[in-house]
């Protein structure tokens, strides 16, 4: 850049308005807004009920969000290609039950049901993507498709009923167990979600996998003129989020104690929260897992801080709705920041 452009958009700086200023640093840094939320909501609750910063609520906090953190890893990778997955739900309920009734009534050893149900989540990912690239059509309708067929599936499979900890083999009840430091305690699963965040991020941003899944869903066009892949990097997107998904089985197993055919039934809506909220936008190109991760923890936060407070479940969902419809709104002002 020449003196003279520096100076002129140095002047072009000054000019801003705060609230422009404030509209180009969003822009930039797109999970500084719901960290920003996630103070807020931590210091409104800790003045509602003082038991909420506790070691012990805080390790609770975390364990209940490490499943939709991970389903919301997915999911974020899919709506970076302006595309959004209506059966991560389904899929992990789907690979969950079959782990389970694989290790229990088919007499399978752990490790072996633990790679079949994960290949199963791979799998059903590929044919969300199949579908998407090959058929040319829309993911919404695609995903919408597949949560009734993964759904009806998994009921069918596993009978409806469900499958106790106590019937299930060490290794899939593992991400359950864990550690502590006092009485704030960590599970195994919180760990593995952690690993998972640092080696997608480290995919995204460092890789040219991860630029090509950002110019897809910036341009797919483009993108395609300039020589990117874009049906195989779609391909992929939807094949990685469905090993995701998997994994968010393995950890919910650990989770709740159980494999049940009715678990996490809001998990569509709490993922697509938390990646949208987190301020990847929904038409995709831009976002970051990091704001994921802090979306992940607001759903959970406002989940369990208005728990906390004997807020009834209905009051709980509308508050969710409205925190959708907030960042989706936001999401448009910041796209129009000019440069």
């Amino acid at each position: 850049m020449t003196t003279v452009e520096s100076a002129a958009a140095e002047f072009a700086r000054r000019q801003q308005s705060p609230l422009q200023r404030i509209q180009h640093l969003l822009h930039a840094r797109p999970w500084l807004s719901p960290l920003f939320l996630l103070l807020i909501a931590f210091l409104a609750f800790f003045i509602a009920t003082p038991t909420f910063l506790t070691a012990n609520s805080m390790g609770i906090l975390l364990q209940q969000t490490a499943v939709v953190a991970a389903l919301a890893v997915g999911q974020t990778l899919v709506i970076l290609t302006a595309g959004i997955d209506l059966s991560v739900g389904a899929i992990m309920v789907l690979s969950m039950m079959v782990m389970a009734t694989l290790a229990k009534d088919g007499g399978m050893p752990g490790l072996l049901a633990l790679l079949i149900g994960l290949a199963l989540a791979l799998a059903a990912g590929a044919l969300n993507g199949l579908l998407v690239t090959r058929l040319n059509l829309p993911p919404f309708i695609v995903t919408l498709g597949t949560l009734s067929v993964y759904t009806a599936i998994a009921l069918l499979y596993s009978g409806g009923e469900s499958i106790q900890s106590a019937h299930l083999p060490d290794i899939l009840n593992f991400l359950g167990d864990g550690f502590g430091i006092g009485n704030f305690r960590l599970t195994w699963g919180i760990v593995l979600v952690v690993l998972i965040y640092i080696v997608v991020g480290f995919v995204l941003s460092q890789t040219a996998w991860g630029r090509y899944v950002y110019a897809v869903g910036d341009d797919p066009e483009s993108a395609r003129l300039s020589g990117v892949p874009t049906k195989r990097i779609l391909l992929a997107v939807y094949t990685v989020a469905g090993f995701i998904y998997g994994l968010a089985a393995w950890i919910l197993i650990g989770r709740a104690g159980a494999a049940t055919p009715n678990a996490v039934p809001d998990a569509n809506l709490q993922s697509i929260t938390a990646v949208v909220i987190g301020g990847t936008s929904l038409f995709g190109g831009r976002g970051r897992l990091i704001g994921t991760a802090i979306g992940a923890l607001i759903v959970q936060t406002l989940q369990f801080g208005l728990s906390q407070m004997g807020v009834d479940q209905q009051w709980r969902v509308l508050a969710t709705g409205i925190l959708v419809i907030v960042a989706v709104a936001v999401d448009q002002w910041i796209r129009k920041v000019k440069g």
